[in-house]
């Protein structure tokens, strides 16, 4: 029996192969006016910022089969403070709040002035997206993630990301100056005198676009073993990935060679409970509902409302690089039909249940008295009003029978560092100018997150993603208008 072929080995920031190629050296095939790389949150928000103007074309290409990208696999939550659907619910608050939780959860180390503009536009960005393009989005008001001091996530149905790119999809292909093409990958940027042309995109047969405004829209680098294993905590680079196929850090690779400058490599998000059976994502409303986790040993190891992206690192580092989810029928009952997640990580099996700790215990893998000790500890804290023994006081409830468990991994979902951007999403210089025509949003730009897991806030990733990919769009647009 042969050998399997080893995979090819992925470019990284110090790879000798070029990412841009000068406008002498190619024929062009074909035009557009805005050319949007990737179609994930980021692209597809972009194309339909773009395009409200008929006279200027906008072509959005998709290396993968399907559009999504990390958007498809995520939640679809979108945070945005001051919104009318906020008010409507007697929620006061401001884009200064959002602004505050965001650069607390990372210790400042964010651009401040980046984040209080995502913030500021957040408003914006939902209206935006609920009456001028008719997108379904409710207000989650029955629960909230680690360190939200408020309730400003805006969801999709089913708050499932599948079902929010599905409509920004539809909506792009009712517009008559759009074009989506899937299995496209864009391979090279084109660039005159530092500027942007073009791209070289394409599968099996190469088309070289000329383009007066190009958008990288292509995410992170989360699925590049090279690049993560370069940049990234040595423990996450070893955990399970659950990116997109497509995170391969493309759009980063081709603004550095141009210039662009680069911030927070080493920032990234994690998730702590996916599950070790099935490879089902058990959302972190089981724990933010009151559920807990333990280790083989039945030993709570860390505080699960510190947040899910750094109690991934937790989870990684315990024996055989595991948890063990327990929470209750209240919970489970609160979230079927509610998480899309939650149902299908139920559809394929995931959850355990049992009338007693220790048969959950024993059937899941992990020590039964210790488990049912660590149970009852985290009770009697909750009903004392105490912080319990691993100091959290978020988002608890007492548990009791029936119980329901899960065996969990910590995993990497997708980088938080890149290409360094102005307010308008456009590629920045370290030396303050700006890249010509070129502009990128969502894990292709540097986000909002600082270093390292611990400041990823939940609902970052969607922020910078179709936050900048809307300010791009309108900016790039805008441009051409005159």
């Amino acid at each position: 029996m042969s050998s399997p072929e080893p995979e090819p080995q992925q470019r990284t920031l110090d790879d000798a192969s070029a990412e841009v190629v000068a406008a002498d050296e190619v024929e062009f095939d074909v035009a557009t006016d805005v050319l949007v790389a990737g179609a994930g949150g980021c692209g597809l928000v972009a194309t339909l910022a773009a395009c409200d103007n008929d006279d200027i074309t906008v072509t959005l290409l998709e290396k993968a089969d399907e559009v999504g990208g990390n958007a498809a696999l995520s939640t679809g939550m979108i945070p945005a403070a001051g919104t009318r659907l906020q008010q409507e619910a007697g929620i006061e608050e401001t884009p200064e709040d959002m602004a505050r939780d965001i650069l607390e959860k990372n210790d400042y180390e964010a651009d401040e002035e980046m984040v209080h503009h995502l913030c500021e536009h957040s408003v914006d960005l939902i209206h935006w997206l609920v009456d001028d393009w008719d997108v379904s989005l409710h207000l989650v008001d029955d629960f909230k993630y680690p360190k939200h001091a408020e309730y400003r996530m805006h969801a999709p149905p089913g708050r499932n990301g599948e079902n929010l790119v599905e409509e920004l999809r539809e909506r792009i292909e009712a517009e008559s100056n759009t074009e989506l093409l899937t299995h496209t990958p864009v391979k090279k940027l084109v660039a005159e005198d530092g500027d942007v042309v073009g791209v070289v995109a394409g599968a099996v047969r190469e088309e070289v676009i000329r383009a007066e405004k190009v958008i990288l829209a292509t995410d992170g680098f989360a699925g590049n073993k090279e690049m993560v294993a370069e940049h990234c905590d040595e423990d996450i680079a070893r955990a399970l990935y659950y990116g997109s196929d497509g995170n391969t850090g493309d759009g980063i690779r081709f603004g550095a060679e141009l210039g662009g400058d680069l911030a927070c490599m080493d920032a990234y998000q994690g998730h702590a409970t996916v599950v070790n059976q099935t490879g089902a994502l058990s959302t972190y409303a089981v724990v933010m509902n009151g559920g807990i986790l333990v280790n083989e040993d039945g030993e709570r190891f860390g505080n699960e409302s510190r947040g899910y992206s750094e109690f991934a690192l937790d989870v990684v580092r315990q024996p055989g690089e595991l948890g063990y989810e327990i929470f209750d029928e209240r919970i489970y009952e609160k979230l079927e039909g509610e998480f899309d997640d939650f149902d299908r990580a139920v559809e394929l099996g995931s959850y355990e249940r049992a009338e007693t700790v220790e048969a959950l215990a024993e059937t899941l893998g992990c020590d039964p008295a210790a488990t049912r000790e660590a149970v009852e500890s985290y009770n009697a804290a909750v009903e004392a009003g105490e912080p319990d023994e691993v100091g959290r006081t978020d988002g608890r409830h007492t548990l009791s029978a029936p119980f329901y468990g899960a065996k969990v991994t910590g995993s990497l979902f997708h980088t938080q560092g890149g290409l360094v951007v102005d307010e308008y999403g456009r590629v920045q210089r370290d030396d303050g100018a700006s890249v010509g025509n070129l502009y990128a949003g969502g894990g292709c730009a540097v986000g909002i997150s600082g270093h390292g897991a611990d400041g990823y806030l939940s609902g970052n990733g969607l922020t910078t993603a179709l936050g900048l990919g809307r300010l791009a769009g309108r900016h790039a647009r805008q441009s051409l208008d005159g």
